[in-house]
């Protein structure tokens, strides 16, 4: 999970059912972490992502909110500031302890047709998934993921993470793309040899209804636990977008908002010049993490696609294909 890099919670709130396929999705962390953005695609929803520009004042973020709802959903992003400025947490802009301005990046995904018109995230959302953050958390369809298509099949919200060394990446994605995430020929994940999850990939065709293609948007986070610059932080959301697109086919297409956020909590120091690797050992060590960004990513994305469960009209992985998991099929 995510929430294996020490210092990041997860928290979900939506509404399924009677209208509703949508939520929201916030990744809190409460110490402050160094943010930055890698956006690609031609249809983002985005907010407060000019600040993570390296060459701009604030350095730390306290939450990245994910949401559905397209442009709307933004609106979640206000009930996590209200719930972080309850508790005086942002970036100081006064003397007293109150004084501080929440900094909350934002991206949404679309997943307006899952709904009735109208039922979409608000700043409740955002307030309520801060209530319920915590370092476990669910996958599939809850939060962000609720309301989510990945190209004929129910995305949802995956979480993934690794060890480098003694640092530890996470990552986090609202599994929501134009693209396939599955060959349909055969039922196995394109990003299927990126780890072992615990299903038997079947060998047969899907007998899926043809779906129009929805603008769409996979949004997520990307963490570790190393002390980064914003722009070395950076080169970790460029490298986890390399994960969405190992794991999607075609990936950041002009019907998609690709955005993925990166946090460096900043407990463990990356080896500096002094040591026996020279001027080289800052950057090789920064390469290890991003690659490991990549494949954390794309693992993500399965489990996202894996747990997910029919919503909004649109049919799970584990229905269309349960004998991957044991069950038999039709």
């Amino acid at each position: 999970m995510i929430t294996d890099v020490p210092g990041v919670l997860v928290g979900h709130h939506e509404r399924v059912g009677d209208g509703w396929a949508t939520g929201t999705t916030v990744v809190l962390v409460p110490e402050g972490a160094v943010g930055a953005v890698d956006q690609r695609g031609g249809a983002p929803g985005t907010r407060e992502t000019n600040l993570l520009e390296p060459e701009n004042l604030v350095q730390r973020v306290n939450a990245v909110c994910l949401s559905g709802g397209s442009a709307y959903g933004l609106a979640a992003a206000d009930g996590v500031m209200r719930w972080l400025s309850e508790r005086n947490l942002g970036f100081p802009v006064g003397t007293q302890p109150h004084e501080v301005v929440p900094i909350v990046p934002a991206a949404v995904l679309f997943d307006l047709p899952r709904s009735d018109w109208g039922n979409r995230p608000d700043a409740s959302f955002g307030y309520a998934a801060c209530d319920a953050a915590a370092a476990s958390f669910s996958q599939g369809t809850v939060g962000a993921g609720a309301g989510t298509a990945v190209g004929s099949l129910k995305g949802g919200i995956g979480s993934a993470s690794e060890v480098v060394g003694e640092f530890t990446v996470g990552a986090l994605a609202a599994v929501n793309a134009a693209g396939e995430a599955v060959d349909l020929t055969t039922g196995r994940a394109y990003a299927a040899d990126h780890g072992d999850f615990g299903v038997t990939w079947p060998s047969r065709p899907a007998d899926l209804p043809s779906r129009r293609t929805d603008l769409n948007t996979t949004i997520g986070v990307v963490a570790v636990d190393a002390a980064l610059s914003k722009a070395e932080a950076r080169r970790i959301a460029v490298a986890a977008q390399d994960g969405l697109a190992r794991a999607v086919r075609p990936a950041h297409t002009m019907f998609d908002g690709d955005t993925v956020f990166a946090l460096a909590t900043g407990a463990h120091e990356l080896p500096d010049a002094s040591g026996p690797f020279g001027a080289a050992a800052r950057p090789a060590a920064l390469d290890a993490l991003c690659s490991a960004a990549a494949r954390v990513f794309a693992r993500a994305m399965v489990h996202g696609l894996l747990a997910a469960t029919t919503a909004g009209g649109v049919p799970a992985y584990r229905d269309v294909w349960p004998e991957a998991f044991g069950q038999p099929p039709g």
